[in-house]
């Protein structure tokens, strides 16, 4: 969706409001694609006293993996996003603040400033529970059914030939 800044200056005070959606099914994000249903993207941009702002939240509801047992794991995700919309830089202090974003033209493409904001809030691992144990490094049981039954002492091979001593003493 556009907002065309010059229309929005020439008010001052207005809001133009947006709420609507967008598919990202075929968004990628750490080689999978988390957004199979539509996001909604809702907010406002203003001009208060010359000062353009937008302020937004992203909704989403992302489908992964654990990290640790690889079930289906769904979630509601919130990104609130605030940005001063601004034509141009005036100093080094500007380059560092992240509440800047540096618009090139009269006309505001929504979707390229909050559809990155949302896949750089995403969580790097994500779990399908507090206490997942994962799989067995060796058999690939999910060890939340329970134990698999798998030796998962490993013992240095410069000492294996103590450990036959050991096993011989049995």
């Amino acid at each position: 969706m556009q907002i065309r800044l010059q229309e929005l200056a020439a008010m001052p005070g207005h809001r133009a409001r947006f709420d609507y959606t967008i598919d990202l099914s075929q968004e990628e994000v750490g080689f999978e694609f988390p957004f199979q249903k539509p996001v909604r993207l809702e907010g406002e941009v203003s001009d208060d006293a010359g000062a353009i702002t937008l302020s937004a939240t992203v909704h989403a509801c992302v489908s992964t993996r654990c990290a640790r047992c690889g079930k289906p794991v769904e979630y509601d995700k919130e990104t609130p996003v605030d940005f001063l919309l601004v034509k141009e830089l005036e100093g080094e202090e500007d380059d560092l603040r992240d509440d800047l974003y540096l618009v090139e033209s009269d006309t505001v493409e929504l979707d390229e400033i909050l559809v990155p904001e949302l896949i750089l809030d995403m969580e790097m691992t994500v779990l399908c529970r507090e206490d997942c144990k994962g799989l067995c490094p060796k058999c690939g049981r999910d060890l939340n059914l329970g134990p698999c039954g798998c030796v998962t002492r490993e013992i240095d091979p410069r000492l294996a030939v103590l450990q036959k001593f050991l096993d011989s003493k049995e």
